[in-house]
């Protein structure tokens, strides 16, 4: 079947290929990938697609039943928003919609699956069970789009045995897939504080509260979260991005605004380090006389590999691609929506290596220069189809 697959998969290529330059010159910003969808549910319709229902205003799920589609159900999904990022590239599938971009690879992901998809669809008569696709808005923005899949009732009816998704990764080369059983994905929550004080002028000092200097305290301060409160072998990290005082060289305004984002390995450290930070951000900035709004956004969980759909991926991409070309991951903390799902059902999310061995494409995601190597479609659409029919043979 191996050999199969591989035919298969060289003959989508050219298609997969084109999809994916499609979906990166339109891109749209997450929950608003109106022409997106509607792309993707008329490529599938082309190809003989039926089973197809709107989900989250402008999501997919996608139903693909062999014989016996009762047997085993199994889940593949994969994203469809971009992100607010202004493209520098001279390809001619650069982004045509200014400031917006997909940075984070996720119209490589689409576009795979996307190819994936007909290959199982083709040869539906040639295995049993429903394999059930998730094509999913919003994972860049909170509250995720996987959340909100998640509470419109996407993983019912039929209700799969596990999920599996697969994301771009430049640190690997293309033909080379990474892994990570268990914990892999970092907890990514937003803070976001106003420093309330009295402005004036900035030669005056004795009749202001000053919140420029309270908000400073305010962020050194914050650092013992995780130098001093944390457990120091749970992962941590605490960086602020967001500081605007909006005054002047001589005047000191009468508030600051501050915002960065938390994260971690730990949902009990997590809640805790929350309550931790209010009580020292408010009491710095009362005992310095001035007020705080707080509000911590409790964004993403974290990731976690279930350990057996993991490990069998794991196989099923070593006789695939050979063991030399699937790597062991390590943790990051980055985050990802597709944790929503691991918290409700067993997943797999593994990483698809896209640099090329010149030393092109190695720019990191979320960044301008963002691109693939042409070489990934090959394992991003064959494997993805190799591990769904390997999961139905059980």
């Amino acid at each position: 079947m191996i050999q199969r697959i591989k035919t298969l998969t060289a003959e989508v290529l050219p298609q997969v290929k084109q999809i994916r330059e499609h979906i990166h010159k339109n891109p749209e910003l997450s929950f608003q990938e109106v022409n997106t969808v509607r792309f993707v549910e008329v490529t599938l319709r082309s190809w003989g697609f039926s089973t197809i229902k709107p989900i989250a205003n402008t999501g997919l799920i996608v139903l693909i039943e062999g014989k016996n589609p009762s047997k085993k159900v199994i889940g593949l999904r994969c994203e469809l928003d971009a992100l607010p990022i202004l493209e520098k590239s001279n390809e001619p599938y650069c982004s045509v919609n200014d400031g917006v971009m997909h940075a984070c690879g996720h119209d490589v992901h689409t576009a795979c699956l996307l190819g994936a998809a007909k290959i199982l669809h083709d040869t539906r008569e040639e295995w049993e069970g429903t394999i059930k696709l998730f094509i999913q808005p919003g994972e860049e923005k909170e509250p995720g789009g996987a959340s909100v899949l998640i509470k419109e009732g996407a993983l019912e009816n039929p209700r799969p045995e596990c999920v599996i998704a697969q994301h771009v990764y430049p640190n690997l080369p293309a033909g080379t897939v990474g892994f990570k059983e268990g914990l892999y994905m970092a907890s990514a929550d937003e803070i976001h504080m106003t420093v309330k004080g009295k402005g004036g002028h900035g030669a005056l000092p004795q009749t202001v509260i000053d919140p420029v200097l309270i908000g400073s305290h305010i962020i050194v301060a914050l650092q013992q979260i995780v130098s001093r409160n944390a457990y120091p072998i749970i992962p941590s990290v605490l960086s602020f991005g967001k500081f605007i005082a909006n005054g002047a060289t001589n005047v000191i305004p009468d508030e600051v605004h501050i915002a960065g984002t938390f994260r971690t390995m730990d949902e009990t450290w997590r809640k805790k380090a929350h309550e931790n930070m209010i009580r020292i951000a408010t009491g710095i900035a009362e005992g310095m006389g001035g007020s705080l709004d707080i509000q911590i956004s409790k964004g993403y969980p974290c990731l976690v590999n279930d350990p057996a759909v993991t490990s069998k991926c794991r196989n099923i991409a070593q006789t695939y691609l050979g063991n030399e070309n699937v790597k062991e991951l390590d943790l990051r903390m980055t985050a990802e929506d597709f944790a929503f799902f691991g918290h409700e059902i067993p997943i797999c999310y593994y990483r698809l290596g896209t640099s090329s061995t010149d030393g092109k494409f190695t720019a990191p995601v979320h960044t301008p220069s963002f691109d693939i190597s042409a070489d990934a479609y090959e394992t991003g659409v064959g494997l993805m189809t190799y591990i769904a029919w390997s999961h139905l043979q059980d």
